[in-house]
């Protein structure tokens, strides 16, 4: 979030996550359009809201030019599923592909060679009764850096980043991959943040996972490795071969995720539906959740009941209600 004291709403809020996971020009154009709509008018935002016009002014100027490029080649689009969205990056030969496939159900190619991955590969991470969304990434180096990648990682909610303890120069390809984020305007970070200077640049929230623990000599490696960090990151060590570690990175993953579980229930049922609930953002409404199943839901919500455990069961909440983890709720329209 920006970083200054805006009082900024959470509608603005909202406004911002959405811009931050836009995928194409138009669609930042939009959001940054409803950015500037909700963001409350004050001296503590003048500037604020003078960026958010030159952004806006820009950005339609090169939206007006990509539409003159009649033949441009339409981009991949991976479509967010799950309780988030996770991207794994980092140098050649790190283990990505080997995580991805240890994490989820995909089959991407995993070879003891560089390069494997030529394309972002999207797999679903269980966890208990909900899935997050992982992304293997092609490798990344001083020379190459897939701007799709780029792109991935601004959307974000998180980002694994990779380190090879398997060899000696896993240190220098590791700061190879981080200099690449930092000279671009999608840069790496402990948390996710628009940059209060450049509405442009972007910080996603990282993890650094040192992987391969079970190489030799492979912890002698992270105790000189670490010594020489440039950057302070959350860390967890692992092995995708061997399976170390991976438990314990899959609950760091989920709870990077800031997503809540609830569990919906028909007014004529007496027990909700236990095998599929909705994962919504910490903070979600109840309009934000009969947003979610369905968009005449939303538009003829009359008030919800609620069982949980910070209300009593079957409190009858306004549709600005916020929502916690576990609660069952029973929706009610006109």
């Amino acid at each position: 979030m920006f970083a200054m004291p805006a009082n900024l709403t959470p509608q603005y809020q909202k406004a911002e996550q959405a811009y931050r996971q836009a995928t194409s020009v138009e669609e930042q154009l939009t959001c940054l359009q409803n950015m500037l709509k909700e963001i409350p008018k004050h001296k503590g935002t003048d500037k604020l809201q003078a960026d958010l016009k030159h952004k806006i002014a820009k950005l339609k100027d090169e939206s007006a030019k990509a539409s003159k490029k009649a033949a441009s080649k339409p981009s991949r689009t991976i479509p967010r599923q799950g309780a988030g969205r996770t991207v794994i990056v980092g140098p050649p030969n790190a283990g990505k592909s080997r995580l991805l496939s240890m994490l989820t159900r995909a089959t991407p190619e995993v070879a003891p060679y560089p390069f494997t991955t030529r394309e972002p590969i999207p797999g679903m991470m269980p966890w208990q009764d909900v899935v997050v969304q992982l992304i293997d990434t092609p490798a990344i180096t001083a020379d190459l850096f897939d701007p799709e990648t780029q792109s991935l990682v601004r959307g974000a909610d998180l980002v694994l980043l990779l380190l090879d303890l398997n060899n000696d120069d896993g240190l220098d390809q590791l700061i190879e991959v981080w200099n690449r984020f930092e000279a671009s305007k999608t840069r790496l970070a402990k948390t996710t943040f628009l940059d209060e200077h450049d509405i442009g640049v972007t910080h996603t929230a990282t993890m650094l996972v040192p992987n391969k623990t079970d190489a030799p000599e492979a912890l002698d490696r992270w105790e000189i490795f670490r010594e020489l960090l440039p950057f302070d990151l959350p860390t967890h060590l692992i092995s995708a071969e061997t399976g170390a570690g991976l438990e314990e990175l899959r609950d760091a993953i989920y709870a990077a995720m800031d997503s809540i579980r609830v569990y919906t229930k028909h007014p004529k049922q007496k027990e909700p539906d236990r095998d599929r609930p909705f994962s919504l953002k910490l903070g979600s409404t109840l309009a934000d959740l009969a947003e979610l199943i369905h968009r005449d839901m939303a538009a003829r919500l009359k008030f919800g009941k609620v069982w949980g455990t910070h209300v009593h069961d079957g409190t009858i909440v306004k549709p600005d209600y916020v929502l916690h983890e576990g609660d069952i709720v029973e929706l009610h329209a006109d």
